[in-house]
Parts: structure tokens; C-alpha cells; sequence
């Protein structure tokens, strides 16, 4: 069969199976031949394909729930979408999203994703009580802060490469509302977008759209939208069908003057200050999710999805060098998003550090990877990483350096005999 991830690059032919059943997953886990679990495919790079994929998917049930202290626990195969639907009209909510809802739980805890409260509230892992996971010989453990801890902060963030996510308990948050009290800034340039961030910085939700094509005095010319839960409105949501994108956008549609024309465009068109207007929750959290198959808007070559994050002490020189450094090269993204992240939280491989992330989608064209080789680089010159989530084509000598703790989780593998078991494409290229 044929595979990708949501970048829809590369496309490999693969050999697939599902399981509904944990002893139909362990016939399949102790088969020679190494594997890597597939969830609901939305990670952006190589990091879930192999010639050997698990789909999770019909592995989905949720089985418990906790309406003391909101905990519910599921298979590793439910949706972020199927949970919200069911205790957001009971008004419980995710404790910590990344911006689309339709990713597993499994998948969640793999990438340990964050989304807009990063600054406050942490990755994923932060509300995940414990998971139960599969060994490399088809044994079960229970991993938590208290038991099995080596496991689970390897796990968190280890992208499938520990082994095979069961089932997992995790803590939904309460809110009265299905709304948000949404505040907007426009912002001129990348010093008035971190004074907005540090001056919001006690809501919980913060996120900028920034646009990385101006440069000069208007370098990060960007609008913030910041948030808290509302008291008022009803817990009802509208998780509607998507409008779709029909076909795959012919390659010359994506270039520097018709993303300078739509950033022009959505800058000047969003309001200049709107303070605790009422909106939504599903559009403030997921404004992608409602246009179905839009990855096809990079055409049949496909995407990938820059996300770098740098310490704080060095985010604004940092950053404001990279973005005078895309913004000549041209190679701009109408998708370009600004998180403020707060501390690190002691996995091997999570993503966040305290300080500024930049994300940014850009179409697979010949020039790109050279480029993005030349902003590693400088990623690394300040003290910072890349999301291996959305990666598919860093280095192993700047993923080494990024995540200074990746000997522990390679020794870990290789004591455990995962290395021979659960493998990507991703682990290969960066030999881990």
C-alpha cells in the first residue's frame, strides 16, 4: 500500500495491519521485522512511516470517566475530536490542545504536543496520569510519574520508538462554556509582538499569526489572539463537516507575491485592538480542522512544516534574524504561527523550551531543503531545536545537538531491544 504523513511527503509503499484486540497487537508486535504504530496520520513528517505500520485507529473505545476529578480514561486509538464531543457538552474540556482535534490520544502522548497554553499549563504529558504500553516481547507495562518514570518520560515525546501505546488516563479540565472571551492585537513588528505576549502572558491561551515575509522595520508584523474560557454561552459545539479542497493546487499558485498579497490581505483585515470579544471554541482552537484535505493546497509534491523553538533569552535577536533571513529568500508561508512556550518538562524528546516558537508551512520545491539547512544552523547557533513531529529532513548532528538528552533515550533502546522492534523512517535517518 501506498503511505504518507499529512505533509504528504515522502509517499513510501508500506505494509500495513490493524488491531482491535491487545493480543491481535502482540501476535503482531513479536513478528520479525520492525514496526512503528500510525494513528490518524496528521504528523506532518516521516516520523510514523516505516514498511511496517500498526493503524491504531480501530483500537478506540473509551472506558472510564472520573466525574470527581475528570479523568477519563480510552484506547490509544480515540480522537482528540471524539472526546471533546462527548464531555464538552458535559463541560469537561481537553486540558491541553494543539491545533487540530483530529489526532489519537496515542499520537497525542507520542509527539507530547502542546498548543496555545503551553506558557501555562505545559505539553500534553502534563495531564496524562499514567498509559499502559507494549513491549518490544509483547508484555504490558503501566507507566506513570511513580512507576515505570524512566519509561514514561521517554515515551512522552518519543515518537512511537518505546513501543506501542495501549491505553492512557488523562485530565480533561472543567469550563462552563463552549465559548471563548477572545482579545486580538495587531501588531506592527516583532517588538510590539513580544510586548503583547509578555502583557497577555497571564491568559491562558496566547498564539500570533505572524507574517514572515516583511522584514526591515515591519520584521514579525503579526497579529496576536490571546484567551480564557468563557463563563457564558452553552456547552453545545458545532465539530462541523469540513468544506473540502477538491483537488491538488497546481505548483505556481504557491510563490512569494501570492503569500505577500494574502498576508497583506489577512494583516489588514483582522481589527486593530478587540478586547474579550465571545467566539467559538472550535475556531479559535482549530481554524484548520473546517477545510477538509487542505494539505492539497501544496500541491501533489507535497509540504513540510518548520517548527523551531528558541530560549527565551534569545528568541527576539534570534528570531528577528530569521525572519529577515526567509523573508529575502522568498520562500514565505501564509501559515506562519508565534507561540510563547514556558519551561521544559524533563522528557527526553518533548519539543518546548521557555521561549519562543516559530512554525512555519512550506512547499516542497528544490531550493527548500538547502535553505532550511542554512536556518538550522542558525537554530542551533541560539540554543535551539526543531519539532520532530513536523520534521523530515533534519540531520542527526542537529537533532543531536538540539536534544541534549538523546544518548539516555537511545541507551534505553537499545538495553530494552526496542531498537530492533519499533523503528521509522525518522529513527533511522537520525540514528536513534
Amino acid at each position: 500500500m501506498k503511505l504518507t504523513s499529512w505533509g504528504r511527503y515522502p509517499r513510501i509503499e508500506a505494509e500495513g495491519s490493524h488491531f482491535e484486540t491487545t493480543e491481535q497487537l502482540r501476535r503482531q508486535v513479536v513478528r520479525d521485522g520492525n514496526l512503528i504504530a500510525y494513528g490518524m496520520g496528521r504528523s506532518y513528517g516521516d516520523s510514523a512511516l516505516n514498511e511496517r505500520v500498526v493503524f491504531s485507529r480501530r483500537f478506540n473505545k473509551i472506558l472510564h470517566f472520573d466525574p470527581e476529578n475528570g479523568l477519563v480514561a480510552c484506547e490509544c486509538g480515540v480522537s482528540l475530536q471524539e472526546l471533546i464531543s462527548v464531555f464538552l457538552p458535559r463541560g469537561w474540556f481537553l486540558s491541553v490542545t494543539p491545533g487540530t482535534r483530529l489526532i489519537s490520544v496515542g499520537g497525542a502522548i507520542a509527539s507530547d504536543v502542546h498548543g496555545k497554553n503551553h506558557h501555562v499549563a505545559g505539553c500534553f504529558s502534563s495531564c496524562v496520569d499514567s498509559f499502559e504500553l507494549m513491549l518490544p516481547g509483547g508484555e504490558i507495562v503501566l507507566c506513570s510519574r511513580e512507576e515505570n518514570s524512566r519509561l514514561f518520560r521517554a515515551t512522552c515525546g518519543g515518537m512511537g520508538l518505546t513501543g506501542v501505546i495501549l491505553t492512557a488516563v488523562i485530565r480533561l479540565q472543567k469550563v462552563k462554556s463552549a465559548y471563548i472571551r477572545e482579545t486580538v492585537k495587531r501588531c506592527r513588528n516583532l517588538e510590539e509582538i513580544f510586548h503583547c505576549f509578555e502583557q497577555y502572558q497571564k491568559l491562558p491561551y496566547s498564539v500570533a499569526w505572524i507574517d514572515c515575509l516583511e522584514s526591515g522595520d515591519q520584521v514579525g508584523r503579526s497579529v496576536l489572539m490571546a484567551g480564557d474560557h468563557a463563563d457564558t454561552g452553552s456547552l453545545d459545539i458545532d465539530l462541523h463537516q469540513p468544506v473540502s479542497v477538491p483537488f491538488d493546487f497546481p505548483g505556481f499558485c504557491l510563490n512569494r507575491y501570492s503569500v505577500k498579497l494574502f498576508n497583506r490581505f489577512y494583516y489588514h483585515t483582522r481589527p486593530a485592538s478587540v478586547e474579550k470579544r465571545l467566539v467559538p471554541l472550535d475556531p479559535f482552537f482549530y481554524p484548520l480542522d473546517s477545510i477538509g484535505h487542505w494539505n492539497r493546497i501544496y500541491g501533489k509534491g507535497g509540504f513540510t512544516q518548520y517548527q523551531l523553538v528558541l530560549p527565551k533569552s534569545a528568541s527576539y535577536e534570534g528570531l528577528k534574524l530569521i525572519l529577515n533571513r526567509i523573508a529575502k529568500q522568498g520562500l514565505g508561508s501564509f501559515l506562519a504561527v508565534l507561540k510563547l512556550c514556558g519551561p521544559e518538562n524533563g522528557n527526553d524528546l518533548s519539543f518546548p523550551m521557555e521561549g519562543y516558537s516559530l512554525a512555519l508551512d512550506l512547499k516542497i520545491e528544490k531550493k527548500l531543503f538547502p535553505f532550511l539547512d542554512e536556518l538550522d544552523r542558525m537554530v542551533i547557533d541560539y540554543g535551539g531545536r526543531l519539532y520532530l513531529t513536523k520534521d523530515v529532513r533534519m540531520s542527526k548532528a542537529v537533532f543531536r545537538k538540539g536534544y541534549p538528552q538523546w544518548e539516555t533515550f537511545a541507551e534505553l533502546r537499545e538495553t530494552m531491544g526496542m531498537k530492533e522492534k519499533f523503528t521509522s523512517l525518522q529513527s533511522r535517518r537520525l540514528e536513534v
